[in-house]
């Protein structure tokens, strides 16, 4: 009797000492952003029955309307074109997803992880970016939620070495060009990461910095500009009237720069020979605006792509 009653404590506590060693799901991982935030889920396509069996009803509910959408509320997106599959991730299989949605809709995520129950998971958030700063208190008291914050610089030089070490779906994910210069010979071409130190890392985010990387726990930031996306899609607001990220893009796709931009070959008539400088070569961004006339024949498409060349010109 004493060896019968003991049998069910043993194996409850060797049950609970798995639980522990085993890292819960779900696995999420935050980088909020000045303007868009970046969330990527975990999903698990090794779950055995066992956990099937023990997983609640919260957790069933959360990588249900993760992976069966493609867009969250009016702004949220799954870009389903960078899901990575068959990942194998601190011992587990399964695939990773990416969703943004711009940072000033955080307000109704953190209530949204409320409204889903997601404290009751016991999981705490990785989160890097300004914003895991920004918002830990309202995660903590609207979400019962607790933050684990990770510097972002620290994140992004780890973050390009792992996603080169995976691949993307069987294909590198970082390339650079081949004979940049001639238009008919340049080619895209896989860049191999093993030996790549040092390096110049450019991170193009809200605004821009630029690290130079020793190896993988040496780096420094040498510089940067308060000019990147952030700003492109901040001006494209005010000058267009749109309201997303996505209209932005899709504006400057149709639009023409050159009827907003005063060219080398606006000043000189041709290209500026001397000095190698051809005619299409941008003088003066936005340099046409000074004309009355040339201000009322452009579209709101025209001065969305002159925002978009002025900003990735001076980057």
């Amino acid at each position: 009797p004493g060896s019968y009653s003991g049998a069910p404590s043993v194996s409850r506590q060797r049950v609970e000492s798995l639980r522990k060693k085993r890292q819960l799901f779900p696995w999420f991982g935050l980088d909020i952003g000045g303007t868009l935030v970046k969330l990527v889920y975990f999903e698990p396509k090794d779950i055995t029955a066992e956990e099937e069996e023990e997983e609640v009803e919260s957790l069933k509910s959360i990588r249900k309307y993760l992976t069966s959408n493609v867009a969250y509320g009016s702004t949220g997106i799954r870009d389903v074109h960078l899901e990575l599959k068959d990942l194998t991730l601190c011992g587990r299989k399964g695939n990773l997803h990416f969703i943004r949605f711009p940072t000033h809709d955080m307000p109704a995520f953190i209530q949204m992880g409320r409204d889903k129950n997601f404290s009751s998971l016991h999981t705490v958030f990785c989160a890097t970016g300004g914003g895991a700063y920004k918002f830990e208190k309202d995660f903590l008291t609207i979400g019962d939620l607790q933050l684990c914050k990770l510097d972002e610089l620290d994140c992004l030089v780890k973050g390009i070495l792992y996603i080169d070490s995976v691949g993307f779906n069987g294909r590198s994910q970082c390339y650079y060009f081949e004979n940049p210069a001639d238009a008919e010979k340049c080619q895209k071409l896989p860049f191999d990461l093993k030996n790549p130190y040092p390096l110049l890392l450019v991170n193009i985010g809200s605004g821009v910095s630029i690290l130079a990387v020793y190896s993988k726990d040496n780096y420094k930031r040498v510089t940067g500009t308060s000019l990147g996306g952030g700003t492109f899609f901040g001006l494209c607001c005010l000058l267009t009237g749109c309201t997303t990220f996505e209209e932005a893009l899709e504006m400057a796709s149709r639009g023409d720069s050159t009827k907003v931009d005063k060219l080398v070959r606006d000043i000189y008539g041709g290209d500026y020979e001397r000095f190698g400088l051809p005619g299409w070569a941008v003088a003066s961004s936005f340099g046409n605006m000074m004309s009355k006339e040339k201000r009322e024949a452009v579209s709101k498409e025209d001065l969305a792509r002159a925002t978009l060349i002025t900003i990735t010109n001076n980057i």
